[in-house]
């Protein structure tokens, strides 16, 4: 049996605002903004590099109150997403540049350089460049 995650949803306040934060500070690509009704768009997002068939992530704007509370706190205060990069020190300052909400700063762990950033929301991602295993 073989499985993977294709995508998974990140409730948002506002579409557009989404997309500018993700795509312009980000640097992630808009996959697809498709209108499904006056409220309702099928917005998928992903970050540089991305080739079919990797995870992406869905842009849902929240209906109604409980939806609404859950944005930016869609895993009770802990790390949500982690975003592995092939250049720690290049996305880590591209993050402060961007004036982007550094929640726990740089540091060298036994798995690779991490830093804890917040998003346009709140909901907290790591910035992992992984250690490189020996050959």
């Amino acid at each position: 049996m073989k499985q993977f995650i294709s995508r998974f949803t990140l409730v948002v306040r506002d579409y557009d605002e989404a997309i500018e934060f993700y795509t312009q500070k980000l640097h992630f690509e808009l996959l697809e903004d498709t209108a499904m009704s006056e409220t309702k768009r099928w917005v998928r997002i992903a970050p540089p590099g991305y080739q079919e068939g990797n995870c992406e992530i869905l842009l849902a704007k929240a209906v109604g109150e409980d939806q609404e509370k859950s944005i930016g706190n869609q895993s009770g205060g802990r790390v949500f997403l982690f975003l592995y990069t092939d250049d720690f020190e290049r996305d880590y300052q591209n993050l402060l540049d961007k004036g982007i909400r550094i929640f726990r700063e740089k540091s060298v762990e036994s798995y690779g350089k991490v830093a804890v950033f917040k998003d346009l929301y709140g909901n907290l991602w790591d910035l992992i460049e992984p250690v490189k295993p020996d050959k």
